[in-house]
């Protein structure tokens, strides 16, 4: 169990008196066991004969013996848009099958040579690419009803990338309960074994390091860039399902807000597009059009009622995560202020507490262990923090003409 403490100043309404204090605020964090029903983390699992299913909700390639996947809302979607190509004399009924050899005149032929050349030089041109590996990881989840019993692996399949001084980032999800973790480069069929150095649950990111010098030569790690803007466009990178090599996606940025983060059961700022994020692209990165990473892929929303809704960690978080740490040496998770808040949009309620303006939230619940039992108690209204003004539906302005929920003032603390 891990503790995060901040220090933050906010002005309070109480019902006699309006003041203003600072405030430590601590979250204790643990790995939760349930994830948010609606968002579902992406990872390839392939189980080695277990009847059992895994709790986060990652997708599972079917085993030899006839197990079945569990279908509910929390479930990860793995099929293949695979299409056969068709001959100019009779097409193929079924996907990946062989068409045998064809006779082509020599301009066709001279054409798709020259094809192939320009797109090979588009991919090396591509240098980011280079920098995505892929993960394989071996889990033994616990039994902690009967923790004496040993328990059967799984593996897992998911990516990463190069950030510099030896160290890999991917998502916490694909090296969950992990007991051995292996990397191969793009191009390579050498695998190298990988330390987890840290794992942050609440923000779904686990920092990994190769000691192998031969796995670094000739790597050139990513540049970080800075969060998008709506419609900007974005390039997702990793391997999923449908095949070994390496997978590029592309979409545009739909929204940034305050996400419900599913492995952690958090809420922390998130990126949503319409990119294609399959099972095993969690972990990868995301690009700009500059080739700098605006962040990391590490879920997406399945409905019936809507498609084409995934989501990227921010570099605000990953930065977060890696400053944390540098400093600590260790990961110490995001801060919270341990409070359960109502909004005031009613203006009968507001007139009620005397909150003259159209700001301000209600605390309705502070928890006990929270350092702002201290300060706080239930029946006071939040209407600033560090200065900055509190909407009644618990929203500060963001950029130009945005606005947050405030619980991402905290979470930058």
């Amino acid at each position: 169990m891990a503790m995060a403490v901040a220090n933050c100043c906010f002005s309070v309404v109480t019902s006699t008196v309006k003041f203003r204090c600072c405030l430590s605020s601590q979250r204790y964090l643990a790995t939760s066991q349930h994830s948010i029903a609606s968002v579902t983390c992406k990872a390839v699992v392939n189980r080695r004969g277990s009847p059992r299913e895994h709790k986060e909700g990652v997708s599972h390639k079917k085993s030899p013996g006839k197990s079945k996947d569990r279908r509910s809302s929390l479930h990860d979607e793995d099929d293949d848009g695979i299409s056969g190509k068709r001959n100019a004399q009779k097409s193929q009924p079924m996907a990946f099958k062989s068409s045998g050899a064809q006779r082509k005149d020599k301009k066709e032929f001279k054409f798709d040579m020259k094809e192939q050349q320009f797109e090979q030089q588009n991919l090396k041109d591509a240098a980011f690419l280079d920098a995505v590996v892929k993960v394989y990881c071996t889990h033994t989840e616990p039994d902690y009803s009967l923790p004496w019993q040993k328990q059967r692996q799984y593996t897992s399949t998911g990516s990463a990338f190069m950030i510099g001084n030896g160290k890999l980032l991917t998502n916490a999800h694909c090296v969950e309960y992990y007991t051995q973790v292996k990397v191969k480069k793009r191009g390579d069929d050498t695998k190298y074994i990988a330390k987890v150095l840290a794992r942050g649950v609440d923000c779904d990111i686990a920092l990994l390091s190769v000691e192998s010098e031969e796995f670094w030569e000739g790597a050139e790690p990513l540049e970080f860039g800075h969060l998008p803007r709506l419609q900007d466009s974005v390039t997702v990178v990793g391997y999923p399902l449908g095949g070994d090599t390496i997978s590029v996606t592309k979409g545009v940025v739909s929204r940034i807000e305050v996400t419900s983060y599913a492995h952690g059961s958090s809420d922390l700022l998130g990126i949503q597009i319409d990119a294609a994020i399959n099972p095993g692209n969690s972990g990868g990165p995301a690009f700009n059009d500059q080739g700098e990473c605006i962040g990391v892929a590490f879920q997406v929303y399945r409905s019936e009622e809507v498609e084409n809704i995934g989501y990227v960690i921010p570099t605000t978080v990953v930065s977060h995560f890696l400053n944390d740490y540098e400093r600590n040496e260790k990961y110490t998770g995001f801060p919270s202020l341990g409070v359960m808040l109502q909004k005031l949009e009613n203006p009968a309620l507001r007139a009620c507490l005397k909150v003259q303006s159209n700001e301000g939230v209600l605390v309705r619940r502070v928890e006990p262990t929270s350092d702002a039992n201290r300060v706080l108690k239930e029946g006071d209204v939040i209407v600033s923090f560090d200065d900055v003004h509190v909407g009644c539906e618990g929203t500060v302005p963001f950029r130009s003409n945005e606005r947050i929920a405030f619980r991402y003032l905290i979470s930058q603390k």
